[in-house]
């Protein structure tokens, strides 16, 4: 992972913010919005070209300083045809901090308030994908941190404009390649525009081979000229939204809950069926839960996915206000000096912001845990706990003519008929019916016909709950080699957990908690002091664990295609989705996986790179040999 280089905020002569490094200005100093207007929205017949459509789908080749963003979403606001919902994609090789935006955008009072909004949710400096929803969740700005000649190779959308606005190709031509260019048309179709200030030879002739017909316009203020463009091939569209905005999802647990808070949010009707009295009593019942990204010195792909759904989730927690959490922080300790020295490494590979990620020397790590404590770890300063029964249940009522929740409700078996699936009880008779059913019931997936195949193995896991009083107080999370310690939530203190694919008992065992206490032995010396196991009580869950220990997210395959050499050759079943596979990483993945799936069925850009898109898609279990046990 190549570490991110924030860029430095600085001023020409006139006053026009201006990049040392790139020898170029940032905007035209004959006025920013202006330009933005005349070039990119005019370039490209903005407004009018997104009026009475569904949605309309931007992609911009330099963030910058946001300019560009703030006058379109601008004049989406003002226009009363807009479209419904507005995309705009960006990517950026050297973002600004929050602090030197919030000093730019001072320069434009009209796009006061929109800035703002944009400051409120800035991204952590991090690389990969940020997704930002804004005005009501109608505007959505997905963020590509990184370099664009790579990002554009893993975007996943189906574009209507381009706003091409990279430094001068004299002064970075690597915006302004012809293999750039092919990238633009792979996102293209039928009608795709492109407007850019740009009008140099090299330029014009790498669109022109990646199949753009082009055209020469006045340019704004002191350039002579400007260019636009529009696709030429008649590929369809692939990415259509849906007919129907109707969906099923089994299972009110965290997984099913965020599904149907992220399709409500946009529009969609949704009965969620739960077979318990009360959503959240499965695996997502725990009093409380670790939120943390998990960092590795490589930034494998279970990292990289902790970390874009630890942005996911604290965003989402944000806007749910009767969900329960703290971020309170969370110490992660290395379980021998060995290990820690690894801790360390990652830490200093990675570079990622400190308000993310830092490593804590012993003494640090003490202070920290508000006792001696004899090795280091990660620190997480955003990091906390979460209380996943509340953020169900505060998903589930947040869109209350949308979102329908049955409970004491036991499917039987689905079945398709009529372009649409439907669920049924033991006596044949119809519960529900929609175009588009999601499964999310973790550990009980396996039984309906239809998820059989798919290679999850359910984990028990038993935590054990410590009444406050019978230990030290603990302000932060505190975690080492399997084991973790929760703040009091409740009077009580969460400690555990143990993990055992085997065991299929619902009822605690007593070695359970001794185990979970010699865990917290291991991370604390002494704080469970004299706490007698066999006086504690918890609670059991089933975690539903993948072979690769990856979600299971995306369209199923059709039955009888195990062996497939590609991915993308494999048939899909119509309307069935999978939301699976989550195992002890619910909190952490379920807002990040719902985004996407929701962006799956309406065809929209999605918030990940496709190389992660691809490595949790369902299919990928039906590839070349059969499917692996999951470890033990």
């Amino acid at each position: 992972m190549a570490k991110l280089q924030p860029a430095r905020l600085e001023f020409a002569p006139d006053g026009t913010p201006f990049s040392v490094a790139y020898g170029d200005v940032y905007h035209s100093p004959h006025g920013g919005p202006a330009q933005a207007r005349h070039v990119f929205l005019a370039g490209n017949d903005l407004p009018a070209r997104w009026q009475g459509r569904d949605r309309f789908v931007i992609l911009e080749t330099g963030f910058g300083l946001g300019l560009n963003f703030l006058t379109t979403w601008q004049a989406w606001q003002d226009d009363p045809q807009r479209c419904r919902r507005l995309h705009f994609v960006s990517c950026e090789k050297h973002p600004f901090t929050a602090s030197d935006l919030a000093v730019a955008q001072q320069a434009w009072p009209e796009f006061a308030e929109l800035a703002a909004e944009l400051q409120a949710q800035w991204p952590l400096l991090t690389p990969g994908v940020h997704r930002l929803h804004l005005d009501g969740g109608n505007v959505i700005l997905t963020l590509f941190f990184g370099d664009a000649t790579q990002q554009l190779r893993t975007v996943n959308a189906a574009v209507d404009a381009f706003f091409l606005d990279g430094f001068a190709p004299a002064k970075n031509p690597e915006l302004w390649t012809p293999q750039l260019c092919k990238a633009l048309a792979r996102l293209s179709s039928e009608g795709t525009t492109l407007a850019t200030w740009a009008v140099a030879g090299q330029v014009r002739q790498a669109l022109k081979e990646a199949e753009f017909e082009l055209k020469k316009r006045s340019g704004f203020a002191g350039k002579w000229q400007m260019l636009t463009g529009r696709f030429r091939s008649r590929r369809p569209n692939r990415h259509q939204p849906p007919a129907e905005r109707r969906a099923i999802v089994i299972g009110a647990g965290i997984a099913g809950s965020a599904t149907a808070y992220a399709l409500a949010a946009a529009g969609w009707q949704v009965t969620v069926l739960e077979q318990a009295a009360t959503p959240a009593t499965g695996a997502s019942s725990n009093l409380a839960g670790m939120l943390r990204p998990l960092p590795s010195v490589d930034d494998n792909r279970i990292s990289r996915l902790t970390r874009a759904g630890f942005f996911a989730t604290r965003a989402r927690l944000a806007a749910l206000s009767d969900a329960r959490w703290s971020p309170c922080g969370v110490l992660h300790l290395g379980r021998d000096a060995e290990h820690a020295a690894q801790q360390r490494k990652a830490v200093e590979n990675l570079g990622l912001p400190d308000e993310l990620l830092q490593f804590a020397e012993p003494a640090k790590a003490s202070v920290l845990a508000g006792r001696p404590v004899e090795i280091g770890g990660w620190w997480f300063p955003q990091g906390g706990w979460v209380q996943p029964p509340s953020v169900c249940r505060a998903a589930l009522a947040a869109f209350p003519e949308q979102i329908d929740l049955r409970c004491r409700t036991t499917v039987d078996r689905l079945e398709r008929a009529e372009n649409e699936w439907r669920a049924l009880d033991a006596t044949g008779a119809v519960i529900a019916a929609a175009p588009v059913l999601i499964m999310a019931s973790g550990a009980a997936a396996t039984r309906f016909a239809q998820f059989s195949w798919l290679p999850q193995q359910p984990a028990r896991g038993q935590v054990s709950h410590l009444p406050a009083a019978a230990t030290p107080p603990l302000d932060i999370v505190v975690c080492r080699q399997g084991g973790y310690a929760m703040p009091t939530v409740d009077g009580l203190r969460l400690i555990g957990a143990t993990s055992q694919l085997d065991d299929t008992d619902p009822d605690e065992h007593l070695a359970d908690h001794v185990e979970n206490l010699a865990k917290l032995e291991f991370s604390l010396p002494g704080f469970g002091t004299g706490i007698d196991p066999a006086t504690l009580h918890g609670r059991v869950g089933f975690r539903p664990m993948s072979p690769d220990r990856l979600p299971i997210v995306g369209p199923v395959p059709e039955p009888g295609f195990a062996g497939s050499p590609r991915l993308h050759a494999l048939p899909r079943q119509p309307g069935l989705w999978c939301m699976q596979g989550f195992g002890a990483r619910g909190i952490v993945w379920s807002m990040l996986m719902a985004d996407l799936l929701l962006s799956q069925l309406e065809g929209e850009p999605l918030p990940l790179e496709s190389d992660l898109v691809d490595a949790i898609d369902p299919g990928r279990f039906l590839l070349g040999d059969e499917p692996k046990k999951p470890r033990s």
